[in-house]
């Protein structure tokens, strides 16, 4: 089921001749796996030619449900050696940006190079927000300020910060991580657009049509302009969720068990932007994105099998690469 929009339609401006990347969150998760089914998930995850694997983050969801998605990735780092870490998206404005940048700091230690964060300021459930002490309304100034402060960490500068959320002086993080840590930032509102363009090194991009990904591309080139940061070598990423199975319909049942468990609402909310089928539908469903520009996803997983949905996975991106 692929999206409306053509290849033709939305060639866009994506970072051209990067290699394609893809990270998966696995079919059945790896929150209550034991540390010998991590490792041996995240080597099939290596061995079918995928990038990373991925981890949302909730403190209190809904019904109480969550992980630290930091904590998840300083667990799984060990795992394997070499496999991307990525984080997407943490609810930043429910957290202190000083001790955050302490914890980024620690997991680039035990991961160099292998972490990618994304930032969002949450709402799905505004009772999670109010039980960690923020105002719901403030989420978005929240985050800007919290993202000032942050990258200014995660660089290694001496921070001096006052405004309504934070107030430090000289402070530093030793060692700041090298290689630096791509901060990227999701939603699908233009403010959480231009906040990429202001604080990000990409957009995390969620249900939205190709055309929708390359005119949040290029608002995010505009605000960075405008706002003076220069070149910046954007890492933009799509994270949609895909239901795999020998049949478009197989497929979509899994994908619809899985997301009105977790969401809590009907498949049909999500239908439009959900790849369903084999992994020759889902790459045709995915063609139009990489033709818009995007060379990196995160694909959530929905299929009988974790270790099969792994594999059709890296046919996925064998196909997207062949073109």
């Amino acid at each position: 089921m692929a999206p409306n929009d053509t290849a033709a339609e939305v060639a866009g401006t994506g970072a051209a001749g990067a290699p394609l990347r893809i990270g998966v969150v696995p079919a059945s998760g790896l929150h209550d796996a034991d540390v010998h089914e991590r490792a041996r998930v995240m080597g099939r995850i290596a061995a079918a030619g995928l990038d990373g694997v991925l981890q949302a983050d909730h403190v209190s969801f809904r019904n109480g449900s969550g992980t630290d998605a930091i904590v998840m990735m300083a667990g799984l780092s060990g795992a394997h050696p070499s496999l991307g870490l990525h984080i997407g998206v943490y609810l930043l404005p429910l957290r202190h940006p000083v001790t955050v940048a302490r914890s980024l700091a620690t997991l680039a230690q035990l991961a160099p190079g292998r972490v990618v964060f994304g930032v969002g300021i949450g709402g799905e459930d505004r009772h999670e927000v109010e039980v960690c002490g923020v105002d719901p309304r403030t989420r978005g100034r929240r985050c800007d300020s919290s993202l000032t402060v942050l990258r200014a960490l995660l660089a290694g500068e001496t921070v001096t910060h006052h405004d309504e959320f934070v107030s430090i002086d000289d402070c530093r993080i030793v060692p700041a991580p090298v290689p630096p840590i791509p901060v990227l930032v999701g939603g699908r509102s233009d403010a959480a657009v231009r906040r990429a363009g202001r604080f990000g090194d990409g957009w995390l991009g969620a249900w939205c049509s190709p055309r929708r990904f390359v005119e949040a591309m290029g608002i995010c080139a505009e605000v960075a302009a405008a706002s003076g940061r220069g070149a910046v070598a954007w890492r933009h990423k799509y994270q949609p969720w895909v239901g795999l199975g020998a049949t478009t319909e197989e497929g979509r049942r899994h994908a619809a068990a899985a997301m009105e468990r977790f969401y809590g609402l009907p498949f049909a909310a999500f239908e439009r932007y959900t790849p369903c089928g084999t992994p020759a539908d889902v790459a045709e469903a995915l063609a139009p994105y990489v033709a818009a520009g995007v060379r990196e996803f995160d694909l959530s997983l929905c299929a009988a099998d974790t270790d099969e949905a792994i594999a059709m996975a890296g046919e996925v991106k064998r196909l997207l690469a062949a073109g």
